[in-house]
């Protein structure tokens, strides 16, 4: 190739980073997000409510499966109330309930081997996080929290093993 050949350089706009905020902030909008914290914080004052309609919703599905058994349907209702409560607790200013629904989780995640689960584990669960809500236990630095979660997440290693 000749040494006198034309060269020709193309810049080309990056509109991805247009599209992603014009690169203030790596597209994140801080007064977005003020906005937003301030609207959840408006909201506090609903959490115990919002959060004891979720418990009630967690009881319901436990009762379902002391009236019809545990199989697939009433395991999987239970399951989704966890769910729920583990992406709902620190939101509700519980990380303590967030953990502990984790380990629910982790229990009755498998739809396969769901009905197998035991259900004395299940009711340490759900009663941990009644008594969590019920006494204002929100973290697991609490002396009380720090053992129950212990102990829950131990029993739920024994049985359903990380991968």
């Amino acid at each position: 190739m000749s040494s006198n050949t034309p060269v020709q350089v193309i810049n080309a706009p990056n509109t991805l980073k247009l599209r992603l905020g014009g690169g203030k902030f790596g597209g994140i909008d801080a007064a977005a997000i003020a906005k937003a914290e301030a609207a959840l914080k408006s909201l506090s004052g609903n959490f115990s409510e919002w959060l004891q309609d979720e418990l009630n919703k967690l009881d319901t599905a436990r009762q379902a499966i002391r009236t019809e058994g545990l199989n697939a349907h009433t395991a999987e209702t239970l399951y989704f109330r966890a769910h729920d409560l583990k992406g709902l607790g620190t939101t509700y200013e519980f990380p303590l309930v967030t953990r502990i629904a984790a380990s629910l989780c982790k229990l009755i995640d498998d739809p396969d081997t769901r009905v197998d689960a035991p259900m004395f584990l299940v009711d340490a669960h759900i009663d941990a996080i009644r008594a969590a809500v019920r006494d204002d236990i929100k973290t697991d630095t609490h002396p009380v929290g720090k053992v129950l979660i212990a102990e829950l997440e131990s029993r739920v290693a024994e049985i359903a093993p990380a991968e």
